[in-house]
């Protein structure tokens, strides 16, 4: 890095704010899921708003190229730095206060670098609920999971990290700061700048705050296992439950017969909650203000879809210790798949009605391409979000990866593409899914996203190499 540079730097954030040993950047540089390392100049790590302006200016006066990292916990290399040793490296992790929190208009202010179990439990504490829910919340940060648009286990019922933000801090490329602090449900006052920003996974400016929904706290919850022969059965199950329970249904996520072998296969104290096989199986979960009646509704509504052989059987969950149980299970598919072998991950999301006819058509074509090959299919059944993979052997070497995941993403996302589906449902685009993206957009919509890139973005030094 030179020194003018450095200099600047160091009056902007002072000596606090510089991460430059080798080993302490190490963990800035290298991603969660140890796919991608790079090499940053620096790591700044401003303590504010009006730091993070001022290093912008600095980077946007001298062309220099910037990622900004939250918690460092994503999917897609989304904040990885480059191997050109370039790139500064910002990190939001200093910026963790909440600013205020508003019970009455049920809405939390807080900044980018406040880890997502803090804002959760902060919610609880005034009798209130935030809902996104994260495998990763204890280390994961809400600037983070708006600037990927994050998902999650609640989205059936309280949607996407977009839909739980009101308003926006954000400092431009060039320094300086949108301040879109609303807390209102309603502001038809132009151009919505604040999705511009979410899901734009840092290449059009740094979320410094946020203005977040809160929610009633849920006093009572239902859980069950249900196990059936096809996945129509499960769509089937999802449409009768969602007229049966309303606005009571959070959670339906599903995992094929294979995906919970592997589980048990390679995740310690867990076990099968149906005796008997099935292709299928469902988590579903209810939750409710109102603490009476709720068992009742889901025992009720799965026994109508026993006597119509909708589903084979079900376990309702009597006690904490067994919901526990049941969602460690499917907690534990990540842990089980990294153990297992190497995932061809395809994070998808397709109209719930064309999911079925997806599932067919794609485990048919890639086992004629790849025969005995692994599928691993589980995920948000409940808003259309698969998490469709492929498990390579362990001792796949790392040129027949790459060369298998090529071929195996071609077949899966055109599979996708024709269903008018997405190829990139809640874990971002980041380096993973950049070219692909090229492949799937329309010209038209990729001139747009560049239009927008080019405006807010002229000297292109905000996560290059990501998105697009």
């Amino acid at each position: 890095m030179h020194p003018e540079l450095l200099k600047r730097l160091r009056a902007a954030v002072g000596d606090a704010g510089l991460v430059s040993d080798p080993e302490a950047k190490a963990a800035y540089e290298t991603d969660w899921l140890k796919k991608w390392t790079g090499r940053s100049s620096i790591v700044v790590r401003p303590a504010d708003t009006a730091q993070t302006a001022e290093v912008m200016r600095i980077c946007h006066e001298t062309h220099t190229p910037v990622v900004t990292q939250g918690g460092n916990t994503g999917m897609s290399g989304g904040a990885t730095p480059d191997g050109s040793g370039a790139q500064v490296v910002l990190s939001t992790v200093r910026m963790n206060s909440i600013r205020a929190i508003d019970p009455l208009n049920n809405t939390l202010t807080a900044e980018a670098g406040v880890l997502l179990a803090h804002i959760q439990a902060a919610a609880q504490e005034v009798d209130r609920f935030f809902p996104l829910s994260l495998g990763s919340e204890g280390s994961c940060t809400i600037g983070g999971n708006l600037a990927t648009n994050a998902g999650g286990i609640a989205v059936l019922r309280y949607g996407n990290a977009r839909e739980l933000a009101l308003g926006l801090e954000v400092v431009l490329p060039d320094g300086r700061i949108w301040n879109g602090m609303r807390a209102l449900r309603k502001d038809n006052t132009g151009f919505d700048l604040r999705d511009l920003f979410i899901g734009s996974e840092g290449t059009l400016g740094v979320i410094t705050a946020a203005v977040l929904k809160l929610h009633p706290r849920p006093l009572a919850r239902a859980t069950a296992w249900v196990g059936a022969q096809d996945i129509d059965a499960l769509v089937r199950l999802l449409a009768q439950l969602r007229a049966a329970c309303g606005e009571r249904l959070v959670a339906f996520e599903m995992l094929s017969a294979e995906s919970l072998e592997l589980i048990l296969e390679h995740v310690s104290d867990v076990r099968a909650p149906l005796g008997s096989a099935h292709a299928f199986h469902a988590l579903i979960e209810l939750a409710d203000t109102q603490v009476e009646g709720l068992p009742e509704l889901l025992e009720a509504s799965l026994g109508d879809a026993l006597e119509h052989a909708l589903i084979d059987d079900v376990a309702v969950s009597v006690s904490g210790a067994q919901t526990q149980a049941f969602w460690r299970i499917r907690e534990g598919i990540s842990q089980a798949q990294m153990r297992a072998g190497k995932a061809v991950k395809h994070d998808i999301a397709l109209p719930i009605s064309a999911i079925a006819a997806f599932a067919r058509e794609a485990d048919a074509a890639l086992r004629n391409a790849l025969p005995g090959v692994r599928i691993i299919n589980f995920g948000h059944l409940g808003d259309g979000n698969l998490h469709y993979n492929v498990l390579l052997p362990l001792d796949t070497s790392p040129d027949e990866l790459a060369a298998t995941t090529a071929r195996l993403n071609r077949i899966v996302h055109d599979i996708v593409a024709a269903a008018n589906g997405s190829i990139s449902a809640e874990h971002g685009v980041g380096q993973l899914r950049r070219d692909e993206l090229r492949h799937y957009k329309s010209e038209v919509e990729f001139d747009l996203m560049m239009r927008i890139k080019q405006s807010l973005d002229p000297n292109q030094i905000m996560n290059p190499g990501k998105l697009i």
